[in-house]
C-alpha cells in the first residue's frame, strides 16, 4: 500500500474515532439527566442503530462507566446514581491531555464541553 492510501486509510478511521467520540459523549449527556432509556430512544436520539448504541454503551462500560440496564419491557439503560460531586486531581499534563481531546471534539458541541474545557484551561493558569 502507498502512502497516500495509508493516510487515507489513518484518515477514516481518525474521523470514525472523532465520530464515536461524539456519539459517546451524547449517550452520556442524555442519560446524565437522570431517568432510563431504551437503546432504541438513545438510538433515535444520536441517530444511530440500536446496535451502535449497544456497542457503545459497552466500550462506555469497557471505560469504567457506571451502567445499570434492566431487559424487558420499562427496561432500559441508566447511569448509576452519582453519590456526589467528586473533587478530582489533575496534573498539568493530565489537563493538557484532556484540553487536546476537548478540542478535536469540539468545545461548542454541547453547553457541557464549553463549561469542561473553560474549567479546565483555567486550572492550566
Amino acid at each position: 500500500m502507498d502512502a497516500r492510501h495509508t493516510l487515507a486509510a489513518a484518515s477514516r478511521d481518525g474521523h470514525l474515532a472523532l465520530r464515536r467520540v461524539e456519539r459517546h459523549h451524547r449517550i452520556l449527556e442524555l442519560l446524565g439527566h437522570g431517568g432510563t432509556l431504551t437503546a432504541r430512544v438513545l438510538a433515535d436520539r444520536v441517530g444511530v442503530s440500536t446496535r451502535t448504541v449497544e456497542r457503545d454503551v459497552e466500550r462506555l462500560r469497557d471505560a469504567g462507566v457506571p451502567f445499570t440496564t434492566r431487559p424487558g419491557r420499562g427496561g432500559g439503560i441508566a447511569l448509576a446514581p452519582a453519590r456526589r460531586t467528586a473533587v478530582v486531581e489533575l496534573d498539568a499534563g493530565e489537563i493538557a491531555a484532556l484540553v487536546s481531546a476537548m478540542a478535536v471534539v469540539g468545545t461548542t458541541s454541547s453547553p457541557s464541553a464549553g463549561s469542561a474545557t473553560a474549567k479546565l484551561v483555567t486550572a492550566l493558569r
